[in-house]
């Protein structure tokens, strides 16, 4: 299905997808920069964030660029393959969101 058949609506759509994808992606790289490099944050909690950051940019980009690229070619169509693909990449990151999150009760 489509959001709409409106080219201004589109263009709209387009702007908040692909500014919503760089805001995630480069907070998430931002703080795994801040942690990486300060090494008052080498503890625990802050590995731990930046494991669910880690997963976070995987997350939003099995997806979001996939959908930024329909809304611009006015394409629905996705390859078997390429379905399976970021169907495997979805579940591969939601399981290490779900480690990662069940990892402080082992």
């Amino acid at each position: 299905m489509e959001f709409s058949d409106d080219t201004e609506l589109k263009i709209i759509l387009l702007g908040r997808f692909l500014s919503m994808y760089l805001v995630t992606v480069l907070g998430n790289l931002l703080l795994i920069l801040a942690v990486s490099s300060d090494s008052h944050l080498h503890t625990p909690v802050y590995f731990f964030l930046s494991k669910l950051s880690l997963g976070d940019i995987g997350f939003i980009s099995t997806t979001v660029p996939k959908m930024i690229v329909h809304i611009q070619t006015h394409s629905r169509v996705i390859s078997y393959i390429g379905s399976l693909t970021q169907m495997s990449f979805f579940h591969a990151f939601w399981m290490f969101e779900r480690c990662a999150s069940d990892c402080d009760n082992l």
